[in-house]
Order: C-alpha cells, then structure tokens, then sequence
C-alpha cells in the first residue's frame, strides 16, 4: 500500500535535479549550445517574465589548472559543461534549477522566501516505522524513471558534435549512480588509451563540497517522488565500530546465507542491479556506461585487504583530522600533506595527516571495508550504504567548518587538479554549481545534523539572520555614507586648522626651526581618524 501510494504521488509531483535535462538533449539545443527551458510558471525561458533569471552566456574560471591532465579539448568534462552548452539559466534571488522553477537549497514557498532547517538523523535513531520509510524511499527511486532528466551514452564526438544526439532514460536512483561514475571515470584518448589520473568528484579540493552537493539533489529527489518535503538522508556514524551495524536485513541488507559475497534474499536490496561497475571494459571499447544491468550488489563486508584497510576508523582518527587547521596543501591531491580534506578522504595517515596512498582510512576505508560493488570508485554509489556514509563524512567535513570558521579564500582559487578550483562548475550537474559555493555551513544550504545541533546559539542566529541579510544588500550604501564623511571631516578640519593658524598671526618664517641639539626621539607623530 506505501509503494502504490508513493507511485501515485510520483504522477503528480515531477523531480527536477540531475545531469541533462530531456528538454535539452535534443539536437535543436546541442547544436546551438544553449539549455535554457522555459518555465512552467509563466511559459518564458528561465522565468524570465516573472524576473527568476535569465538565459546567459556561462562564464567560466580562467584560473590555471594543476599538472595533473597534461591534455587540452580531449574530454567532454573540460570547462564545464561548455562542450555541450554555453548559454544556460541564470537565476536570480533565491531561485534555483535548470529553467529557474525551484528554490535553492534551504528556501521554500510560492516565491522563495521561507527559510528552512532540516534535520539529518542517525539512522540508528529512527523510529521502525521512519526507518522502514527511508527502505521504502530508496527502493522507489530505483523503480521510477526520472521524468526531467537523461543520460549520455556516448561523447559528443560520438553524437557527430551534436547532429546526432545519444541519450536514454534511467530510474531516479541509478541517474545518481551514473553522475558519480561519469565525473570519476577515466578520460577516454582513442584507440585504447585512456587517461586515469583524472577525477572531477575525488582526490582533490572539491571531494567534499563535490558530495555535499551530491547529497542535497538526492534528498531533493526523493522529496519530489514521494511528496514528503520533510524527508532528510539519515547517517551512519561508523566510529569505532566493530564491524558494519546496518549490514543486516532489518537496515541495509545481511549476507547471503551461501555465498559471503551476495546479500541475503530477506533484504530488498537484493533484487537490485548494479550500472556502471565495468571500467575496463568501457575503456577498451572508448565508450560510456550506457546504465545497463551488470548484475547483483555485491557486498563483503570485513573480508577486505587487511593490509590496506586493518580496521575501521576511531573517533581518535576523526579528531586528529578536525584539528587540522590547512583545507588543502601542497599538489592539493592525493599526495597531499597536513590536509584535512585528503586525511578525511582517506589518503593521508589519521595519526600524521602524512600522505600514504597504499592506505585506505576514514572515508576511503568504509569503502573498502565493504569489499564489493562500494569498493570501486566509479560504481561505489550502486550500494545504498554509500548515502548515508557519505552524510556522515559530510557531518565530519560540517564540523570542520564550524571548528575553524574559514574564509571563503581558504578554498584553493587556482592551480588545483582539473574541475577542482573554486570557480570551477562541478562536473556533471545541471544546474551549475560551483565548487566554492558549498564551502560553507550546513545551516545556510538549509540542512543541519541531529548531533550537531546547538539549540540556544541557533536560536540567536536565526533572530539575527534576517537583519544581517539586510545588512548585507546595503553595505556599499553604508560604506559610500562613511568615505563621503571622513571626505568632509577631514575638509571641515583642515579649514579650521587654516583658520586658527591665521588668526594667530605668525608666519611659517619667524618659526623656530628644530635644530640638531634637539631630542628626535622624543618627537611623536599620531595620526586621527
């Protein structure tokens, strides 16, 4: 009776976050690059009648790139997404969306206005009933075509630069699957050759705001399917655990009871197939995952490689990495040093925060730890765990940024591995988002976490929000107001200065001059403001 009734809303309320939108995989908007649907509101592209943006030319970073991709014009991915369009919606205020039809994350209601806050919870402290909602939610998400959005099965050399243009259908749940391995995937040369040292989503700055963002257009999805506007991703706070607590049939699917490499036939998550899990072989033909089934998740959980991944991470491991006070540091990749993001990623030691690859921590060791379908980058997103894992590391990377307070310049502006500079629009969502407007709090993208909470300064946030916004639209006015009236203080005195000198009749030649018996040092220069 839930999935039925869910499936009835699904017909009403249309999801609208992804990759392509369908109204622009078409030949008509590939060959003329632009993306800019019009609104159902008002009929005019982007809502431009009822002033919610604008079609506009994309402005791109100019900003250089790492060393990482010695290689220019071979990947669709490069300046994204001006390969395929470079005039898109450009929205105004607090709209949002690829013909500016929603609101951005944390605002609500008819125009945008409303503020929200809502609460990630730890799964563990759901409710049954809760609990066996957000089983239910993910299982209709792989059962429902996404209505607003498509994917690419080919290059757009591929697609004849447009004229031909190659895209399918594919349920909610797997449209998310496809966008992780497409931003992960290896750079495709021709012939056999490809190129792997690139990754728009990992090992690099823009891992975590890259996931944040992830994050919040699936919980906006799954709001859309099912009509429960008030529905968060719950997280799974792994520290010090033994082994995997949501690795049974009650949560996220037990193990098969004949093969250890299978999940148990009681879990709906069995009956799942997995897109996107052979690289190799795509890489040999050069071409896409076109999201076709490759089988069953697979999942090990504990049976990894001990050498790589001996346990998983202690609460000490997180606190070593929150102390870190450097976002990034040296090539801002994998080989970083002393960075929090690569010792929370997993590639830095949690005791030293010093590089070491062949060693899977924090982040990185869950993934392997699972040993199965999460163990694969470009694939890890079929297994469901992979969500509420990645709310918890987005909870850690939160807690960072209340800890240390850091500016919006702390987030690397150049010389960052490809996609990863912070005016880079992150690979492959549209709408465009860029990699430094999610460097900030929780709270201001309208989502918080249930152990993070601090209810009394919230309170007073909250009271205050609404007049520091007022403050912020009319800041240049107030500055403005404070240069004209240091402009005419310092006018005013200078007249009166003038004035006194001449009234007290003395010319600067009958003023005593200072000679050289007397004592500089005692002379003090004070400047006023």
């Amino acid at each position: 009776m839930l999935l039925f009734s869910l499936g009835f809303l699904f017909i009403i309320l249309q999801p609208s976050t992804g990759q392509f939108p369908r109204v622009c995989a078409n030949v008509q908007s590939l060959l003329s690059k632009e993306c800019c649907p019009p609104w159902d509101g008002d009929g005019s592209p982007c809502g431009e009648l009822s002033n919610r943006g604008s079609c506009r030319n994309i402005l791109l970073s100019q900003a250089p790139l790492g060393p990482q991709f010695p290689f220019s014009g071979v990947d669709d991915r490069e300046d994204w997404p001006s390969v395929f369009y470079n005039r898109t919606c450009r929205c105004e205020g607090n709209f949002m969306g690829f013909s500016c039809g929603e609101c951005k994350f944390g605002f609500s209601g008819l125009n945008c206005t409303e503020r929200q806050v809502k609460i990630r919870r730890n799964i563990f402290q759901l409710t049954a009933s809760e609990k066996n909602k957000f089983l239910a939610y993910l299982n209709l998400a792989k059962s429902i075509p996404s209505q607003d959005y498509v994917i690419a099965t080919g290059t757009y050399t591929q697609m004849n630069n447009g004229s031909n243009p190659m895209f399918r259908d594919i349920n909610v749940y797997d449209l998310f699957v496809w966008m992780h391995y497409y931003a992960s995937r290896d750079t495709l040369l021709g012939g056999s050759n490809v190129w792997r040292d690139i990754d728009f989503a990992h090992e690099a700055p823009g891992f975590l705001p890259w996931h944040r963002v992830f994050l919040l257009m699936w919980e906006r999805q799954i709001q859309r399917i099912t009509g429960d506007e008030n529905f968060t991703i719950p997280y799974w706070d792994w520290r010090d655990a033994e082994d995997c607590e949501v690795c049974n049939d009650e949560y996220m699917g037990g193990r098969h009871p004949t093969n250890p490499n299978l999940l148990s036939p009681a879990s709906i998550f069995s009956s799942w197939q997995v897109i996107c899990t052979r690289s190799e072989e795509y890489n040999s033909q050069q071409s896409l995952c076109s999201a076709t089934s490759e089988g069953p998740i697979r999942r090990n959980p504990g049976n990894n490689d001990k050498s790589r991944t001996p346990r998983l991470p202690s609460s000490a491991d997180v606190e070593f990495c929150l102390s870190l006070t450097q976002y990034e540091s040296g090539p801002m990749d994998k080989m970083a040093n002393y960075s929090f993001r690569n010792t929370l990623e997993g590639f830095a030691d949690p005791q030293t925060a010093i590089s070491n690859p062949a060693q899977s921590s924090l982040h990185n060791a869950l993934h392997i730890y699972m040993n199965g379908s999460m163990s694969q980058v470009q694939g890890s997103a079929n297994d469901p765990i992979f969500v509420i894992h990645h709310a918890f590391v987005d909870s850690i990377f939160e807690r960072w940024l209340r800890r240390h307070r850091p500016m919006l310049e702390v987030y690397p502006a150049a010389n960052a591995p490809i996609g990863h500079n912070r005016e880079n629009y992150m690979v492959p969502f549209i709408p465009l988002y860029r990699n430094g407007e999610f460097f900030k709090p929780s709270r201001e993208l309208g989502y918080d976490y249930e152990y993070l909470q601090e209810p009394a300064l919230q309170s007073f946030q909250d009271f205050l929000t609404p007049y520091l916004q007022q403050a912020r639209q009319i800041w240049p006015w107030l500055v403005g107001a404070a240069v004209f009236g240091g402009i005419v203080t310092a006018v005013l005195t200078g007249l009166i200065r003038a004035c006194r000198k001449k009234k007290a009749g003395t010319s600067s030649e009958i003023q005593p001059l200072l000679t050289e018996s007397e004592d500089y040092n005692n002379i003090t220069y004070q400047s006023n403001f």
